[in-house]
């Protein structure tokens, strides 16, 4: 769940299913009573039907919270940390960078840096699209050490320059659920 209409669905569908959430909000729903394997199932089979899934798994549960933090991080907050993105998250889950980027690489296909730059990049393509910051704003905004290297990062993901993506502007952003 990366947006809050994707957070009252979920509050919905639960208090359909006669559950009361404590809380609701990215990524993470926490109800008051343990699920039995047959409610947990009904109620995977419901979100499913949404585009949505259960996650029970510790691991699945530590990568889910990674990617929920990267999105957070990049698309909703004012600014980024100022220390790298390894040193936040290791010290927001108490753990090794290597540990959690191993596990990250082997569930998901790709490096935590991949995923953090894939999504910069989407970052980039929506402030491109809107049109009210310079490239150098950009860059400074997402820490890129210069509009130089956004713009080799940017083409090599996208294969458009950004000043070429911002006049064709036909070549349509990922949404954040399919990165």
């Amino acid at each position: 769940m990366v947006c809050n209409r994707c957070n009252m669905m979920v509050k919905s569908e639960l208090e359909k299913f006669g559950l009361h959430p404590v809380t609701v909000k990215l990524g993470m729903a926490e109800i008051e009573k343990e699920l039995t394997p047959g409610e947990k199932k009904l109620l995977n089979e419901r979100f499913s039907r949404l585009g949505f899934e259960l996650i029970d798994d510790k691991k699945t549960r530590l990568i889910e919270s990674i990617k929920t933090t990267v999105v957070e991080l990049i698309h909703n907050s004012d600014d980024l940390p100022k220390m790298t993105f390894s040193e936040f998250l290791s010290e927001k889950f108490h753990q090794d960078y290597s540990a959690l980027s191993k596990l990250f690489s082997e569930v998901q296909g790709v490096t935590i840096e991949q995923y953090v730059i894939t999504q910069k990049i989407e970052k980039v393509k929506e402030l491109l699209v809107y049109d009210e910051l310079s490239l150098s704003q950009i860059a400074h905004q997402l820490h890129y050490s210069s509009v130089s290297h956004l713009s080799k990062q940017f083409k090599k993901v996208t294969g458009l320059t950004p000043t070429h993506f911002k006049q064709v502007k036909e070549n349509k952003r990922t949404p954040l659920d399919e990165l």
